[in-house]
């Protein structure tokens, strides 16, 4: 258990690395693959030493090496958070089911930060969920996997329901496909019997960020958009670690 936990939390920043680019890069439709990574300042290619996760940026004290131009802190909070997301996942599970967790908590972390910057969720991340999910249960579980089929089923359907309403209501869509889509994935790995709790657990997380914006100082309106995605995500990951709520 202890050297599989510190073989993640040595891997878990390399991949939040790669996660902050894919977050920068996809909704833009740039390379994944060859694409160096440049200062964002001055446009400057940055070297092997410039990359190390989380090490790099504070060895520089987070600015760039050739305009001293401020690092976001964007880059070390995305390699963290999944750092975050494997130590979760290690206290929890072991063996392959840990590795497979941890790239599904990978995956939501991509989502949540490119729905909480760019308003998306891309279905080169969402889709792949669903047949993920079911190979994880057909695997580990197999038992689980007409909860898990139905989970995926009913977590799209449920949440084009929704959207169809709150378009009939209001007169305008406020819930993309692309959330169905994510619904839908966190529906084959948590199985149906756990979307009510993801449901309930992303929508009081919505609100109390709300509240909280409102607190602050932040204007809200009902035309505000809202990404949902991070939510979701949060409370999938939340779901699949702890498993359902007692809502009885």
């Amino acid at each position: 258990m202890a050297s599989e936990m510190a073989v993640v939390a040595v891997v878990a920043p390399v991949i939040g690395s790669f996660v902050g680019a894919v977050a920068q890069r996809l909704p833009r439709r740039e390379d994944l693959v060859w694409g160096r990574s440049a200062c964002p300042a001055c446009g400057k290619k940055l070297s092997a030493r410039d990359l190390v996760p989380l090490v790099s940026w504070l060895w520089l004290r987070g600015r760039c090496r050739q305009c001293a131009a401020p690092i976001p802190l964007f880059y070390p909070m995305v390699e963290l958070g999944a750092l975050a997301v494997a130590l979760s996942a290690a206290l929890v599970f072991s063996g392959w089911l840990l590795w497979a967790s941890c790239l599904f908590g990978w995956a939501l972390l991509a989502l949540a930060v490119i729905d909480w910057r760019d308003y998306l969720l891309p279905d080169g991340l969402t889709l792949p969920l669903v047949p993920t999910g079911l190979a994880v249960a057909w695997f580990a579980a197999r038992e689980a996997m007409p909860d898990r089929l139905l989970g995926a089923f009913a977590g799209f359907a449920v949440f084009v329901l929704i959207a169809a309403l709150y378009r009939r209501l209001r007169g305008r869509d406020g819930l993309g496909r692309g959330d169905a889509k994510l619904l839908a994935g966190l529906g084959a790995w948590v199985g149906c019997s756990g979307l009510p709790s993801v449901l309930l657990l992303a929508a009081l997380a919505a609100l109390a960020s709300a509240f909280a914006q409102r607190a602050f100082g932040t204007k809200l309106s009902a035309a505000d958009p809202v990404a949902f995605g991070p939510y979701l995500a949060a409370a999938g990951w939340f779901v699949w670690l702890c498993g359902p709520l007692a809502l009885g």
